[in-house]
């Protein structure tokens, strides 16, 4: 086992000052790395040295692997976390760190080339009772071959890309008639996102919830897993809000799902933190989906359900250590929500938006965190994710962890750009998502840019309208007593000699 002394994060923003302030209280000491438009970005005010990578442009700071390896050699560096995004699921750049001596704080290059494949996923995982969506065992590319397969499965299909992800290289398929062109653009999609073409065909399930298991490995075989997340309100495939636990896993299904999610994480010798996700239908029956070899976005919803910091328990981990806690241990404390605050108008098709944040004022109180990457005043570049902050909420009950949400979005202040904050509000009012009765389609069946606008109820109308006439007639009396006043001011002379 090494103890870590120092640590570089790869990455920026709200999961680069995440990751340091845990390092801080471990007693380790944390290098920043920066493009030019990040100069001024708390986190490499944060860090205890920082250095630049280059310009804007992520191809030219962000993702140069050699650079940044290069910076840890000659800062001393023992390890390398590289949070989310960017190199965090690279095989290649795993590999590059491990060979210069450097400790990558998370699973082995191994794990993340078989599971950043969805078909080497899948194949990897076969050997075991893992409930599996019905599609193509392997990629395909024959058409005639690939459509004969998909009426085998039944329409409606979904062409995915091998090394997809975020919604790209995905094309659902309806009928026969549209097959050939869908897939043709599915094949293009993903060549030109990845860098490779390889697609595959599965059964469409039509109205699916997106439910995640998180799980931690350690190096001498020990996995377990922390609980389930509920991702299902996505816009563009893309999660929004997320929250532990789900309302509708049952103790059974939650047990069974974290078996399963272990399961994974050992066809692939997995270690660190990671996330199995799996799709589950309308009856609840869930099939596994993939699997990011990387901490996720959502993970503060399971650290606020557990008491787990899972970035200090990545980091023992790399050291060598074994997991501090079994199975058992794990016990699930209240209720959590978070929403991704985005720079992104809800009322455009959720298209980013750009400017500088003239007002930011976080929320505060008991059960609400803000992780969050930016300062009053900052600028929102236009290179990177458009993710300003993730709002976290916890409380004893969900509803209690809702309506402590509405409180904490309504005294979050942001001018200056459009941000999905009134939606992620809309969403917590909804009644499909108090009741938990929503899937993926939550935004297609439920949103409009209009449902934004203040809704009044004929209640709500009647006494505006009474307050209007009130109002009205207040100021109509306050007229007459003002030229009431004015004319007893006036010389009370007779009206002949003001004639003359």
């Amino acid at each position: 086992m090494k103890k870590i002394q120092k640590l570089l994060v790869a990455n920026r923003g709200e999961i680069s000052l995440r990751i340091m302030r845990t390092a801080k209280e471990m007693g380790i000491k944390t290098v920043a790395v920066y493009s030019e438009a990040d100069r001024n970005a708390p986190h490499v005010k944060f860090a205890d040295e920082a250095v630049c990578l280059g310009p804007p442009a992520s191809s030219k700071s962000y993702l140069l692997m050699d650079k940044i390896i290069e910076v840890s050699k000659s800062l001393n560096v023992d390890a390398i976390h590289p949070g989310y995004g960017f190199l965090s699921e690279n095989a290649s750049f795993a590999q590059k760190v491990t060979d210069a001596g450097i400790i990558f704080v998370g699973p082995s290059p191994a794990a993340i080339e078989v599971m950043g494949s969805k078909l080497a996923a899948k194949h990897a995982v076969s050997k075991y009772d893992i409930p599996m969506v019905p599609g193509t065992e392997d990629a395909i590319s024959d058409i005639p071959a690939a459509k004969v397969k998909a009426n085998e499965i039944g329409y409606p299909i979904l062409i995915k890309a091998s090394a997809g992800g975020g919604g790209k290289g995905m094309r659902i398929v309806e009928n026969e008639e549209e097959f050939e062109e869908q897939m043709n653009r599915a094949i293009s999609e993903a060549e030109s996102a990845f860098g490779d073409g390889a697609v595959f065909i599965e059964k469409y399930i039509t109205s699916p919830r997106h439910i995640e298991i998180q799980v931690l490995g350690d190096m001498h075989g020990n996995v377990i897993h922390l609980f389930e997340r509920e991702c299902s309100v996505q816009r563009r495939h893309q999660k929004v809000i997320e929250e532990a636990p789900s309302a509708v896993v049952s103790d059974q299904m939650r047990k069974a799902m974290g078996e399963a999610a272990v399961k994974v994480a050992k066809a692939c010798d997995y270690y660190g933190a990671g996330t199995v996700e799996f799709i589950v239908d309308e009856k609840l029956n869930f099939y596994f989906l993939e699997m990011n070899t990387r901490l996720q976005v959502e993970h503060p919803v399971t650290e606020m359900i557990t008491g787990k910091d899972l970035v200090k328990e990545q980091i023992l981990i790399a050291e060598g250590h074994p997991l501090s806690f079994s199975q058992e241990d794990l016990k699930i404390h209240g209720h959590a929500v978070e929403v991704r605050v985005y720079a992104e108008d809800p009322r455009n098709n959720f298209l980013p938006d750009i400017g500088n944040l003239q007002t930011y004022i976080r929320p505060q109180g008991s059960g609400v965190r803000v992780d969050d990457g930016f300062e009053q005043g900052m600028d929102i570049p236009i290179y990177y994710d458009p993710m300003i902050a993730k709002l976290i909420t916890h409380a004893d009950t969900r509803e209690l962890a809702m309506d402590r949400m509405i409180r904490a979005i309504e005294e979050y202040q942001i001018t200056g750009i459009e941000t999905t904050l009134g939606f992620c509000k809309f969403v917590m009012e909804h009644e499909a998502f108090r009741s938990g009765d929503f899937d993926t389609k939550f935004v297609e069946k439920y949103f409009t840019p209009e449902k934004l606008d203040i809704q009044w109820t004929e209640e709500e109308l009647a006494l505006l309208s009474a307050a209007a006439v009130s109002l009205y007639e207040k100021q109509k009396t306050d007229l007459r007593r003002v030229n009431s006043l004015q004319n007893d001011a006036l010389p009370r002379t007779n009206w002949k000699n003001r004639l003359l």
